[in-house]
């Protein structure tokens, strides 16, 4: 469950860096304004550290936050690879440096969230299936 709730923060600290939503006025720097569409980024992870753990912290709820935990995991992989080509494209990157500067180590980071998931539900369904054939 520890090791869940910080690759989940890592990922929602990473993300708040890279994201900032809240930005500085190019024109006037003491002016500080919210970018909705940075702030889309944010919710993601925000959602798998509150509404994953949450669900997680019971055997009950422990498939909805599996699943909610994969879905995020895909769509995050799929927004960072996107974000990555469509940087590298645009930017004329040699493909030699795509690995160094690309979203492929948070990509990473968010399929290790997925397994340490993966993992606790495994281990509730293994503890739920010794209590029922124990009694």
């Amino acid at each position: 469950m520890t090791s869940l709730f910080l690759l989940a923060v890592s990922g929602l600290l990473l993300h708040y860096r890279i994201h900032n939503f809240i930005i500085h006025d190019k024109i006037n720097p003491e002016i500080v304004r919210f970018d909705g569409t940075k702030f889309l980024s944010f919710i993601f992870p925000v959602i798998d550290v509150v509404v994953v753990t949450a669900l997680f912290t019971s055997r009950k709820t422990c498939i909805y936050g599996y699943l909610l935990n994969g879905m995020l995991v895909i769509y995050g992989t799929v927004f960072m690879a996107h974000y990555s080509i469509a940087e590298f494209t645009a930017k004329a990157v040699p493909a030699g440096e795509w690995f160094l500067k690309s979203t492929l180590p948070d990509i990473g980071i968010a399929w290790g969230d997925f397994f340490a998931g993966k993992a606790l539900y495994d281990f509730y369904l293994r503890a739920q299936t010794i209590n029922v054939k124990g009694v």
